[in-house]
């Protein structure tokens, strides 16, 4: 989408921590939501500036301390999460409806699954949707933005590379 000038927007969706960082490092494929997009394409991934409670006490679980660890985003003392910018871009290509779960994984439209860590990274309550991630470039640097709720578009800077 061109805004005035040479600029580009691209729809962004800000995440709490640390499933933003989860999907920056390509840990985490599939976003769930409670509602539905027909957008397909270029997506920005914008982490939010509060950290709950709820979430400190996740990174605590070892599936996402592994994924994080494996990343470089860890350490013995605090994790080195980065708060209110644009982690990465990568590109939204499905958005399907989770059909049923066994606690253990979830089985979605169009023949998708969700196992193992991708599992444990999501709310998969059959009728909520799963959005499909792919081609994920984390940026070198965060970039700080102002998030909002549901998607809304972020002017990408000059140089950055889309999907």
């Amino acid at each position: 989408m061109r805004g005035g000038g040479n600029c580009v927007k691209i729809p962004a969706l800000t995440l709490w921590q640390p499933w933003a960082s989860l999907v920056a490092v390509g840990a985490k494929k599939i976003e769930t939501r409670s509602w539905s997009t027909s957008y397909r394409g270029p997506l920005a991934i914008h982490a939010a500036k509060t950290f709950t409670r709820e979430a400190r006490t996740l990174c605590l679980e070892e599936s996402f301390q592994a994924m994080l660890y494996n990343a470089g985003i860890n350490s013995k003392n605090k994790l080195p999460l980065r708060f209110g910018s644009i982690l990465c871009i990568c590109r939204l290509v499905d958005c399907v409806k989770v059909e049923q779960t066994d606690g253990l994984m979830a089985w979605l439209e169009r023949g998708y699954v969700a196992n193992d860590y991708e599992y444990s990274f999501g709310d998969y309550t059959p009728g909520r949707y799963a959005w499909i991630l792919n081609d994920v470039r984390r940026l070198p640097e965060p970039i700080p933005a102002k998030g909002r709720q549901g998607l809304w578009y972020w002017e990408v800077p000059e140089g950055v590379l889309l999907p």
